[in-house]
């Protein structure tokens, strides 16, 4: 417990802060409630409400309502931090995750279909199979207006029957588990990149330069071995950081 002395509850959120300075709490990240204050710091739960009010003024966080305070991405300039690897990252849906960084998100579908043919995607040196029906998802995700991901996404109809008929801003991971009772194992991703120039075909992104673009292979893969989804999708990688999180065994 750190010493606690006048303007209490300024200290806390300064402690606060330099954790997300350092990495500690990263954008979108959700900081200690109020509770946990009270219990970690020693203090009243006045002074904890004050703490963390005081780090929404300064504008290092946000309260959700009902969710709790999350770090925010003070400027867009700041690249988004991804993590591979991680499932718990990757339950997070898009626009859940920008609204916690502090952003508006929005998405245009560019194309959703029910492909009666399955699918398949290279990944790492192998192919990953989803039999159809397959839900096909193409859409254009943005944050504060701007283009940040050119995301397709392939569902198996089988393993999800009728979510076509859900909207596609959730969290694809939480129906999974929470509507469909699937485990999600693990995941297989591969990480690339190349350019777009302002005519391509393939760029949706809307800028007049070109740029750079990450591009995600991805397959989510249930504890049964059965793949649930495939994902082909493009990141402005003047917008994104990518991270990785391994798994070694043991």
């Amino acid at each position: 417990m750190m010493p606690i002395g006048n303007h209490k509850f300024s200290v806390i959120s300064e402690d606060i802060i330099s954790k997300i300075k350092n990495g500690e709490f990263r954008p979108g990240d959700k900081i200690p409630s109020e509770n946990e204050i009270i219990s970690v710091y020693g203090v009243s739960n006045t002074t904890a409400r004050k703490a963390l009010l005081d780090l929404e003024l300064k504008g290092w966080a946000r309260r959700i309502k009902g969710k709790g305070t999350f770090v925010l991405n003070r400027t867009m300039d700041h690249r988004l931090l991804r993590t591979l690897g991680s499932i718990g990252d990757t339950r997070v849906g898009f626009h859940e995750k920008l609204r916690a960084e502090g952003f508006e998100p929005k998405n245009i579908i560019l194309e959703k279909t029910v492909l009666e043919e399955g699918v398949s995607l290279g990944i790492g040196g192998k192919h990953f199979i989803i039999e159809g029906p397959v839900l096909k998802i193409h859409q254009l995700r943005y944050a504060n207006e701007v283009v940040m991901k050119d995301e397709t996404k392939y569902i198996s109809l089988i393993l999800c029957p009728k979510i076509n008929h859900f909207q596609t801003d959730i969290s694809y991971y939480k129906i999974y588990e929470e509507k469909y009772q699937l485990s999600v194992s693990h995941l297989r991703q591969t990480l690339s990149c190349t350019l777009f120039e302002p005519e391509g075909g393939d760029n949706h992104f809307g800028v007049n330069h070109t740029i750079p673009v990450f591009v995600l292979d991805s397959a989510v893969i249930t504890s049964l071995d059965k793949v649930v989804e495939l994902e082909h999708s493009y990141y402005r990688g003047d917008k994104y950081l990518f991270a990785i999180e391994a798994h070694p065994d043991f």
